[in-house]
């Protein structure tokens, strides 16, 4: 509960067009004790008031000119929708009293005012609005630590999947980089797309396990540095596959986008990728999104067997096409907005390559 002093040092309002009222309200209080008791006889600065000294109690006269005790709840409800409405109505009027508190009073007195009265209100309504406050407090420390450590989870999840993902293919130098270029495309080409923050926050994390299935391909075929034959090819795209199984256990949402974008994320839009020839929307977005990122940075990556594309020629490749990449590999929305995003690929790339 709070203490004596901590209710007699209350910042109070009175807000009455009647002098005398005011006057009669004041000498109530101060005599009981309180200390921080002010007053003003005009409703219109109320919620001007209210904004800067933040009332732990005001007592409102129902009946004003001009503005009335409801016009100020409702301005008071407009300035703060969803805090405590420390209000403390005075009429004369039996009919008010309902109305005052289907209007977010919280208590009410009667005229003619009796001291006994007054003060045991003002006493059990502070009481109540303090333990509020001590609450609300309360309740703040703790969503900050819950925001907190929503956020060191966050980042240990982050660094969990960039080191599985680097031991997964730690034959590759690049590949720390690349899955790092990877986090970053598919963030800008999200929020490009208009997907909402969850979304983003999933792929981001998500879209650096899209070759965690190549740890199921042997050694022979995965390094192996001329073409591969038609029965190793086909070795090769298991690890779609064998990515999806890996993840797709998980209950993790961001598990269960990675298992997605690992299976789907060497589908195209036309029909003609792998494993399983999906088309259009039968692919995931996140693995369409995945799929146009991906070659993007394969394009500009250096590796044995071809030289690493200056950032125009790359996105000439992927929106005019080259013979082997052609722009109907790519679901239509995708690639515009890649068009329009284009200039941040070349930021990503040019800020993870080292």
């Amino acid at each position: 509960m709070p203490s004596e002093p901590e209710i007699l040092r209350a910042r109070v309002l009175i807000v009455d067009d009647q002098q005398a009222n005011v006057l009669l309200l004041e000498r109530m209080l101060c005599g009981a004790g309180y200390t921080a008791v002010t007053s003003t006889t005009n409703p219109g600065e109320v919620c001007r008031l209210h904004a800067r000294n933040r009332y732990d109690i005001i007592l409102l006269d129902l009946q004003m000119p001009v503005t009335d005790g409801f016009a100020v709840m409702e301005g008071l409800k407009a300035l703060d929708p969803d805090s405590y409405l420390p209000v403390l109505v005075i009429t004369a009027q039996p009919e008010h009293k309902l109305r005052a508190l289907q209007a977010g009073a919280k208590d009410f007195v009667r005229k003619p005012f009796e001291l006994a009265e007054v003060l045991a209100r003002v006493r059990n309504m502070l009481e109540v609005r303090l333990l509020h406050r001590e609450l609300q407090g309360f309740n703040d420390v703790l969503k900050r630590r819950v925001r907190e450590r929503t956020a060191e989870l966050q980042e240990s999840y982050s660094e969990t999947i960039f080191t599985m993902t680097r031991a997964a293919e730690q034959r590759d130098e690049d590949t720390g980089s690349h899955v790092r270029r990877i986090s970053y495309y598919t963030r800008s080409l999200s929020r490009r797309l208009g997907q909402d923050e969850d979304f983003v926050e999933k792929i981001f994390l998500a879209s650096p396990m899209h070759d965690i299935g190549k740890i199921g391909i042997p050694d022979h075929i995965l390094l192996k540095p001329g073409v591969l034959t038609t029965e190793e090819w086909e070795v090769m795209k298991g690890h779609t596959w064998i990515g999806a199984r890996i993840l797709g256990e998980g209950k993790s949402p961001y598990l269960r986008m990675g298992a997605e974008i690992a299976l789907d994320h060497h589908e195209r839009w036309d029909g003609g990728g792998y494993p399983s020839g999906k088309r259009g929307d039968g692919i995931s977005l996140p693995a369409r999104i995945m799929n146009i990122c991906d070659v993007y940075d394969a394009l500009r990556s250096h590796r044995p067997y071809k030289p690493g594309f200056d950032h125009q020629t790359a996105a000439e490749i992927i929106t005019r096409g080259d013979g082997r990449t052609l722009p109907e590999h790519f679901d239509p929305a995708v690639l515009a907005a890649f068009e329009a995003d284009e200039e941040a690929f070349r930021d990503v790339f040019e800020t993870y390559s080292g």
